[in-house]
């Protein structure tokens, strides 16, 4: 028998094992590394492939690849939102595809003959569909929901204060003025409305075209009956269909407020005097700082020409020569004058005229032909000089004191008015009074002036009343009758003046703010739009004076501006 073989120990059997092993890992090893090896040599042909084909196509890789993934995502987009677009509307009406239909066409094949049939014949809806065609196409489909989801609810509960007419406070400072009694110290909004109304039109002179809405209904549909009327008769016409009116209409002025005469140099203090050039569209300003202005005027900048200055002598009254080329000034406390000649630019001081026995020489008057000046002094003397000489003509005395003087037009007359309220009429060539007249109701006069039309003479008082009377019934009678009594103001009236037309009459006072009145010559009616109500602009008004065609109106006041006005009636300066 054989011998059987040994069996091997345990240190054997572990390094049977070991040996078995590593071999196993060998072979994972040898197997992973294939696999990645191919793998790599895959990648590097497919990226040397897509190389080739972009260097065919003449690109690069690395711009190539940020492209492609935005196309793609903004094709995914597209068709997200179409899609959304196709679940919101749906499927379309029969209308709507009708509409489409015969807008853009059914398809591609529809023949002429069939679109043309469908535009002869429109197409007819259900009543369903013409209601909701009818419906989109007025509102869109937003507000067609809400409107359809809208139910009208009565309110749960009413307040009774809501419907109580609310009492406004008539105590403020605002509204203290349209309380009519002490009582009235609440009103309610709709009588404090009415209010309102009646203080705009006492201050517009009535309800004005443009507020009247039944008169403009009514003017509207009488405009539309007879326009064919007005056309014929228009077409059989020819020549000039619109001009403005050559009077001046009474009521409202139509005015305009300029930057004041002497915006670029203010008067420091007040201002005496201010009066528009004869020929120039020019205007000068004197007062109480010593001073003489010259502005042109423009009413937009009324930029400054010249100023002169006369030291230690404030500035009573200044006026224009006739011909406009000197300025004759006179001061507050002396017995002599100054003469400014703007053609050589120098400035003449008149001492003591022979003759004059005068402690102060303030007020005078200048002749229209420019050929006398007329100094009133005191106890009622009037000194007629010569405006060449600047010498004592001759000498005149009325009762009383003589408190103003003013020249008729032709420069034949003189009226001269007394603190006892009579009127004495000279004759300047002989010297002599023609005639003597009382003002009726006068206490007291203070200003007098003729027009320039010589037509009429004004009169104004301490009471504060202008008598306006007829030159022709002053030469007659010795107590005339005034053909109008103007009692617009309550201080006494201390200016008065013409406009070149002899169409307004311009009363001021400069004791009391605001205290400026235009009276409408031809109706004796004051405008009521002026001065501005309810505000405060004038001040105390110390001289006025009218444009040489009453374009302009100047008022010169205790703040030393002058203030200018646009007369629009008037077309020139």
């Amino acid at each position: 028998m054989g011998r059987a073989a040994p069996r091997p120990g345990p240190a054997a059997a572990q390094i049977t094992k070991k040996a078995t092993k590593t071999t196993k890992t060998t072979k994972i090893k040898k197997i992973n590394k294939t696999n990645k090896t191919t793998k790599v040599k895959k990648m590097k042909n497919v990226k040397k492939m897509r190389r080739t084909k972009l260097a065919a196509r003449g690109q690069q890789p690395s711009a190539v690849a940020p492209a492609e993934r935005a196309a793609a995502v903004q094709a995914a987009a597209e068709a997200a939102r179409r899609a959304w677009h196709r679940e919101v509307l749906g499927c379309p009406s029969g209308a709507e595809r009708e509409l489409e239909e015969l807008v853009f066409g059914a398809s591609l094949g529809v023949e002429e003959e069939e679109l043309l049939q469908r535009l002869a014949d429109p197409p007819r809806f259900n009543a369903t569909e013409s209601r909701g065609f009818q419906r989109d196409s007025s509102d869109s489909e937003v507000e067609n929901e809400a409107k359809s989801k809208f139910v009208s609810k009565k309110p749960v509960w009413v307040d009774e204060d809501d419907e109580a007419d609310e009492n406004v406070d008539m105590t403020h400072k605002y509204r203290k003025d349209f309380m009519k009694s002490d009582a009235e110290k609440t009103l309610t909004k709709k009588k404090l409305k009415q209010r309102l109304e009646e203080q705009f039109q006492r201050a517009m002179g009535g309800v004005p075209a443009w507020a009247d809405l039944e008169n403009r209904k009514k003017s509207k549909r009488t405009a539309s009956d007879s326009d064919s009327d007005e056309d014929d008769d228009l077409l059989c016409k020819t020549g000039t269909f619109i001009s403005n009116s050559e009077s001046l209409p009474r009521g409202i002025l139509k005015i305009s407020t300029c930057l004041p005469a002497n915006q670029e140099r203010f008067a420091d203090g007040r201002l005496a005097t201010v009066q528009f050039h004869p020929s120039a569209q020019v205007v000068m300003t004197a007062g109480h700082d010593r001073s003489v202005s010259l502005f042109q005027v423009d009413g937009i900048r009324n930029p400054r020409i010249q100023s002169i200055y006369l030291e230690s002598f404030p500035i009573y009254k200044a006026c224009f020569s006739v011909d406009g080329e000197q300025v004759v000034a006179t001061g507050t406390h002396h017995n002599m004058f100054f003469v400014y000649d703007m053609m050589s630019g120098s400035i003449i001081p008149v001492q003591k005229v022979r003759g004059v026995e005068e402690r102060f020489l303030k007020s005078f008057e200048l002749s229209p032909d420019g050929s006398f000046m007329l100094l009133t002094g005191t106890s009622g003397y009037l000194h007629l000089l010569s405006m060449k000489t600047k010498e004592l003509i001759s000498t005149m005395k009325v009762n009383g004191r003589c408190t103003a003087s003013a020249f008729t037009p032709d420069s034949s007359k003189i009226y001269s008015y007394s603190k006892e309220g009579e009127v004495f009429i000279w004759d300047v060539r002989s010297r002599k009074c023609l005639h003597k007249f009382e003002d009726e109701g006068c206490l007291e006069g203070k200003c007098i002036a003729v027009s320039k039309n010589n037509q009429y003479v004004a009169c104004g008082s301490a009471s504060g009343v202008v008598n306006l009377y007829t030159t022709d019934v002053c030469l007659r009678e010795k107590h005339p009758k005034p053909v109008k009594a103007i009692m617009n103001l309550v201080t006494s009236a201390t200016c008065v003046t013409f406009n070149p037309t002899t169409e307004i009459l311009a009363v001021a006072s400069r004791e009391t703010d605001e205290a400026v009145k235009l009276v409408h010559i031809p109706s004796y009616t004051v405008f009521s739009n002026f001065p501005v109500f309810r505000r405060k602009q004038i001040y105390l008004a110390q001289s006025m004076d009218f444009s040489p065609r009453s374009g302009f109106f100047s008022v010169a006041n205790n703040k030393g501006k002058a203030l200018l006005f646009r007369l629009k009636h008037y077309s020139d300066f």
